[in-house]
């Protein structure tokens, strides 16, 4: 154990040095003779050191707990006396308010963490204080980081901040010791909790009372499991209705809530994940209030609260889970840094899960911007590289970026990454790759499959239009390279056998959309105007089936396969006709 003494300091005369006035053990008798002593007029300033002398080091740890009088200090442009109060916090009850929390919990995160306490239990408990202002330099620390954040948007000096600081932490930490002392903070047994917050919500400052008695009830868990499974088994206490129903039911959902906002809570509840992607999974499902899938060594507790979310019960809780979601994707670290393949599929699980949760927890407009910042990074240069790292031709690699829009949202990122592909697909080494030594027909078609993909994406319709565009043109020059339409015209003389031709390759989409559609069709339509093309058209038809057919029955269908590649039934029957 921590030995432990009060030093009283005491300044004669403005400026002057600090000397050692008494020495004692109690620290209400310290601050009580340094005030007695400002009375007397023995100072012009006094101040209570807490010493706490710690056997591992050998050193004693100093704390400042108690601080009055015109103790010097730099000043800026006005005089101290004169300026308001410069803190956020004016009385020991600001403490508690939830920007305090927030502060505190921000900035004492690693101490609490490493204590398994939240900062509920950190303000309600005297031994947890205790323990707290012997660390000396953790409490100092985190009065100068609050003190310098003021500052820097004031005209106050830093030391009037730290020591008005100081003084409104000593008064919180007093009154949780004289509470303590006094039996305020009660010792009481699970299975009496419900009783109690009724008796209780009639008297003055229930939650302040109800919140000690918790921290007490908690004090003894090794686990933060531990702890969020003696907090969930009082849900079965709390009273049918009334004031106490609301007064436990609140501190129960709060402590839970400041549990799930911590990172060290989270990864003791949901056990060791391997990456960001499968904890933030858990962290869905636990939303949702389905069973949660959690890594070896996780705890039972994480499964019971799911079960009261499928209830819609602990809202503030609940609230807490859906904002940690949107805070970690919206973070910088990645899903799944092994694979950005999986990254995108990780992205889309998520996705497809949580359009579920759509509701009062989570908005539809903040999905959408969390998902929105995710995939902002997904486009950028880095991540971009690496996703075509491993492809060979430039068609490939064109894939790998139609993969990344199908799995990102947000009309910018969808042009960041067209402004990527328009470029690669204009370079006369996407051409030359493009299914090099294979077929013409095969490589037209595949350009084909490429526009066919981008003109059912998410792009929106000028950035489309412009891969469309890019896509045709890249066609149109395999095509006239090797004259595969000329060589058409030149093989099959006969107008049908020729028609019958385009129409299969129309059928098996070789042709990209575009100014090669629209040179396919005028060679087709060419082919229906020839003399004779009906009559000998009929005349094949009857051979193949080598039956008498009906000719409007046939006429019927050629116009149906005219129709379906964009020839309307009055054009082909003006060539037909011709």
């Amino acid at each position: 154990m921590s030995e432990v003494h009060f030093e009283i300091f005491r300044q004669q005369r403005k400026g002057g040095g600090w000397s050692l006035f008494e020495a004692v053990d109690n620290r209400e008798a310290a601050v009580q003779r340094a005030r007695k002593v400002m009375v007397e007029g023995k100072a012009t300033a006094v101040r209570v050191v807490k010493e706490t002398f710690q056997p591992e080091t050998g050193d004693y740890m100093s704390l400042i707990v108690f601080e009055d009088g015109k103790v010097a200090v730099a000043k800026k442009s006005r005089k101290i006396d004169d300026l308001d109060n410069p803190t956020p916090c004016f009385k020991p009850d600001d403490l508690y308010s939830y920007h305090a929390h927030t502060t505190m919990a921000r900035i004492l995160g690693e101490w609490l963490a490493h204590q398994r306490l939240t900062v509920t239990e950190l303000l309600h408990s005297a031994a947890a204080l205790e323990k707290f202002e012997a660390t000396g330099t953790t409490f100092q620390h985190a009065v100068q980081k609050i003190a310098v954040a003021q500052a820097s948007e004031s005209d106050f000096p830093v030391a009037h901040i730290v020591k008005q600081l100081n003084e409104l932490c000593t008064a919180a930490i007093r009154r949780v010791y004289k509470d303590d002392k006094r039996g305020l903070f009660q010792v009481v047994e699970a299975g009496k909790f419900g009783a109690f917050a009724e008796r209780l919500s009639t008297k003055p400052d229930p939650h302040y009372v109800l919140n000690g008695v918790l921290a007490k009830y908690l004090a003894s868990t090794g686990s933060w499991d531990a702890k969020l499974h003696l907090l969930l088994a009082l849900m079965d206490e709390i009273p049918a209705e009334g004031k106490g129903r609301a007064l436990l039911l609140n501190s129960i959902d709060s402590l839970v809530a400041e549990m799930l906002n911590g990172s060290a809570a989270l990864v003791d509840l949901l056990g060791h994940n391997p990456d960001l992607g499968h904890a933030l999974l858990n962290l869905v499902e636990l939303f949702l209030g389905t069973e949660v899938h959690v890594a070896e060594g996780a705890g039972r507790g994480i499964n019971e609260l799911a079960r009261f979310f499928a209830k819609d019960e602990l809202p503030e809780a609940r609230n807490a889970i859906a904002g940690r979601i949107l805070s970690e994707l919206k973070g910088l670290k990645r899903l799944c840094p092994s694979s950005l393949d999986e990254e995108l599929k990780m992205l889309r699980r998520l996705a497809n899960q949580l359009v579920r949760g759509q509701g009062k927890y989570l908005s539809h407009e903040d999905l959408i911007g969390a998902f929105t910042e995710r995939s902002k990074r997904l486009v950028s240069h880095e991540p971009l590289l690496e996703f075509m790292q491993g492809t060979k031709t430039a068609d490939e690699r064109l894939e790998r970026l139609l993969t990344v829009e199908e799995n990102i949202i947000g009309a910018e990122n969808k042009r960041t990454l067209s402004s990527v592909i328009v470029p690669m697909i204009g370079a006369s080494s996407f051409e030359e790759q493009l299914c090099a030594g294979a077929q013409v027909m095969q490589r037209l078609k595949r350009a084909a499959e490429l526009q066919e993909r981008v003109l059912r994406s998410g792009f929106q319709d000028v950035q489309k239009n412009q891969i469309a565009i890019a896509l045709d043109a890249v066609a149109q020059r395999i095509e006239e390279r090797a004259k595969f339409l000329a060589s058409i015209e030149m093989r099959f003389v006969n107008p049908v056998e020729r028609a019958q031709t385009l129409l299969k390759l129309f059928g098996a989409r070789v042709f990209t959309q575009g100014d090669l559609t629209v040179k396919a069709r005028r060679l087709l339509m060419a082919s229906l105007a020839k003399p004779g093309f009906l009559s000998g058209y009929i005349a094949q038809q009857a051979a193949q089936k080598n039956a008498a057919i009906d000719r409007d029955a046939v006429l019927a269908e050629l116009a149906g396969q005219l129709e379906s590649i964009g020839i309307a039934p009055e054009d082909a029957l003006r060539a037909l006709a011709a």
